[in-house]
């Protein structure tokens, strides 16, 4: 399915979230009645427990979520774009969006394309060529499903970047796709000089805030955040330092030597 299409059928339920008794109350005002924040996303990347390896998850919106939350004091339960539950959404837009006729979107300061990166001796030079090729991909990821659908290719689904990446490196997949933010930052690291070969960036969506349009109050404050997190750079950094963490999960778990 066209990622467009599916996060606009997913963000459809946000028009309706908290319909019944409190239907007219803001997305703020049910979060603070029920003394917990309850914001959207495409993926609910699974709760850590002990004893499970750690994976930095494919993209910032827990992290960016976790920081709405701790400004409203509240706690933060990420559910489901599609429950019909959340107050508002964080999540990937185009600017052509059917949402911007009937949500306020508002942009975090965040945007990519999907971008494949591969060993630098390979013999795939456009997209057309990853047909019947294995790529990886994060469980998740907003570009999971659409590189199959779009160029042939056989999808290796796993749980995290990481995975993904160092299933490159074995040469247990031809590709990886995922944000070109994270992957233009990951390829300056000496150690993916050898896996650094690209493929164009594809079109760039924002991550962003989806709000109904009737729910000025929620709207208003998630603009204020935007803002501030523009001018502090926060994104940004919230990525460069998941890329860093990325990068030292593939040092510690690869345990069969790169591909030659």
């Amino acid at each position: 399915m066209n990622i467009s299409l599916r996060l606009s059928r997913l963000l459809l339920a946000v028009a309706i979230a908290g319909i019944g008794s409190d239907a007219l109350a803001s997305g703020l005002d049910r979060a603070r009645q029920r003394g917990k924040l309850q914001a959207g996303i495409q993926y609910v990347v699974p709760e850590y427990k002990g004893g499970m390896k750690f994976r930095t998850p494919e993209t910032l919106d827990n992290a960016l979520l976790e920081d709405v939350a701790k400004r409203l004091s509240l706690p933060l339960a990420a559910v489901p774009a599609s429950s019909g539950k959340a107050d508002f959404v964080l999540a990937t837009v185009t600017d052509k969006d059917p949402l911007h006729r009937t949500h306020t979107i508002i942009p975090t300061g965040y945007s990519a394309g999907p971008m494949a990166i591969m060993r630098s001796d390979t013999d795939i030079k456009r997209w057309e060529q990853l047909k019947g090729r294995k790529v990886c991909v994060s469980e998740g990821g907003v570009h999971a499903g659409s590189i199959a659908a779009k160029y042939g290719a056989i999808e290796m689904v796993v749980k995290a970047p990481a995975d993904a990446l160092i299933a490159v490196r074995v040469g247990e997949c031809d590709a990886t796709v995922h944000d070109s933010a994270m992957l233009e930052e990951l390829i300056t690291y000496p150690e993916w000089k050898k896996f650094s070969a690209r493929l164009p960036t594809g079109p760039r969506t924002s991550l962003a805030f989806v709000v109904p349009a009737s729910d000025a109050k929620t709207a208003a404050f998630l603009r204020q955040v935007a803002a501030e997190w523009k001018a502090g750079g926060h994104p940004d950094k919230l990525m460069k330092t998941a890329v860093r963490n990325i990068a030292f999960e593939v040092y510690l778990d690869q345990n069969v030597p790169d591909c030659h």
